[in-house]
């Protein structure tokens, strides 16, 4: 029996699964991760922290498993994207890992629209100048912090860095590279456009590879301290969505994958390059290779139930919240939420966007605010899903639902109802450290490509379909769409 490791380093955790050859977990464990916001807009992590933690949970891992080491035919790795890791000549990082969801490079952004032009630069790297991209980051750190950047050598992401410290290889895959701003997307290499443009140099850029292509080996000391054998196939793998993506069997054009986690994701594989003409949509290379999709987010998702619960809740479990929204009629009898609590990604890339509740009167009760946050946030999905049918995505999508709050029948319902659209779920369950484990089988040649994987390991269930509630949510859609437009200058002067 062959068995398979995938690695995820994420902002909380630093995962470690194993899978066997036909796709069935064996062991998992997680070690957290701390994270620090030193001022405000800040968010930052130490890459030592995430070495720690995933040798820690390697190694918890194979013992949980009761297999050696020497039984992993392959590592694939995936973890949180854009995270800036600044490395000198040697290998040492010269600080701490700027992370995706840090928001201090705003000026950095409006400089690099400036000087690579916006419309240039969406066809290029099919995407805007956003705060969590990791080319702002690294212009940041060269008008802060020039000290440290002039001994920069090497520029990596955090699951990248993990896999220098495996096999002391610098390399990216496609999907996460794509999160740079720096790549030009289409050819899948580097744009020396936009390099230049940004006077970043090029030889701080780390060799590319696909998904599932093997990008190194375990060195016999990082086997001395996680247990694993030297000479260990290491993968390219991929970002947390694209990963996911495949742990979901989302690696063709027509199966979307809908992930409602902290935030929510809508993620569309292509068969060839496409870009949505004003960035609105992320558009990235897949960590299939030959593959692109399309990817839209909406930043407060299952955080804005979070937020809810522990702000609003009054001690109640989250079972003990949902269950009388399942009794307010659709559209909260005119209740509208926003969930742009954290700003805002999809449609409206604004980190200045605020959430609201709007139409409040006295009959509305706790059960019916409930219910408006998980019919704003499913609105938000569809505003996602309406920039991919603009940008012409195939019809008949097989929508496959994971993450935290796909866990609940009565948000899949209301999702389904406000897409008019089938919903399923699939009987995969450990996110992206699945997907990298199956790039890894793939890369071991265990299957000859990553559809044979996904077609393998994972089986789609729990059908959920559109109801009566279809036209109700028609009909409230379009106010919910007028108000942002309508708030936007409130939202900056607040």
């Amino acid at each position: 029996m062959a068995y398979l490791l995938g690695l995820d380093i994420s902002t909380t955790g630093a995962k470690a699964l194993i899978i066997d050859e036909r796709g069935a977990v064996v062991a998992s464990h997680t070690s957290p991760q701390p994270i620090s916001t030193p001022k405000p807009l800040w968010s930052e992590q130490n890459p030592s922290d995430w070495w720690d933690g995933i040798v820690a949970s390697i190694r918890a891992a194979l013992s949980a498993s009761g297999i050696s080491g020497d039984a992993i035919r392959a590592i694939g790795l995936t973890g949180q994207m854009h995270g800036l890791v600044l490395m000198d000549a040697a290998g040492s990082v010269l600080r701490p890992s700027i992370l995706w969801n840090d928001q201090r490079t705003q000026a950095q952004c409006d400089e690099i629209t400036q000087r690579v032009g916006a419309e240039r630069l969406i066809q290029l790297t099919g995407n805007r100048a956003l705060t969590g991209f990791t080319a702002p980051k690294i212009v940041w750190v060269r008008e802060n912090e020039p000290e440290v950047y002039a001994r920069g050598a090497h520029m990596l992401l955090p699951k990248d860095y993990i896999r220098y410290k495996l096999t002391g290889e610098y390399v990216m895959d496609i999907s996460e590279a794509s999160g740079t701003l720096l790549l030009d997307v289409a050819n899948r290499r580097w744009s020396s456009d936009v390099l230049d443009a940004l006077e970043i140099p090029a030889a701080w850029m780390p060799k590319l590879c696909e998904g599932s292509e093997v990008s190194g080996v375990i060195s016999a000391e990082a086997a001395a301290l996680t247990g694993l054998k030297a000479g260990t196939p290491v993968v390219g793998g991929g970002g947390d969505q694209a990963a996911g993506a495949v742990g979901v069997g989302a690696v063709d054009p027509g199966v979307v994958s809908l992930v409602v986690g902290t935030s929510g994701v809508v993620f569309a594989p292509l068969d060839q390059y496409s870009y949505e003409p004003e960035g609105r949509l992320h558009a990235f290379g897949h960590a299939v290779p030959g593959r692109w999709h399309f990817m839209g987010v909406t930043l407060s998702a299952a955080g804005s139930l979070q937020w809810y619960h522990d702000t609003l809740g009054h001690g109640q479990s989250f079972d003990e919240l949902l269950a009388p929204a399942a009794d307010v009629p659709a559209g909260s009898d005119g209740l509208i939420f926003l969930p742009y609590l954290s700003g805002e990604r999809t449609p409206h890339p604004d980190p200045l966007a605020r959430g609201a509740f709007i139409g409040l009167t006295t009959r509305h009760t706790q059960a019916h605010m409930t219910r408006a946050v998980l019919e704003g946030v499913a609105f938000s999905l569809k505003d996602c899903f309406n920039l991919m049918a603009n940008a012409n995505l195939p019809a008949n999508l097989e929508i496959r639902a994971s993450g935290g709050g796909a866990k609940s029948r009565l948000w899949k319902q209301i999702i389904a109802d406000v897409l008019n659209a089938t919903l399923m779920t699939t009987n995969s369950t450990e996110g992206a450290a699945y997907g990298a484990a199956l790039l890894a089988a793939v890369g071991a040649g265990v299957f000859p490509d990553v559809k044979s994987a996904t077609s393998a390991a994972i089986k789609t269930s729990d059908a959920v379909t559109p109801s009566a509630n279809v036209a109700a949510y028609a009909a409230a859609y379009p106010n919910y769409r007028a108000l942002y437009p309508a708030l936007k200058d409130i939202f900056t002067r607040l």
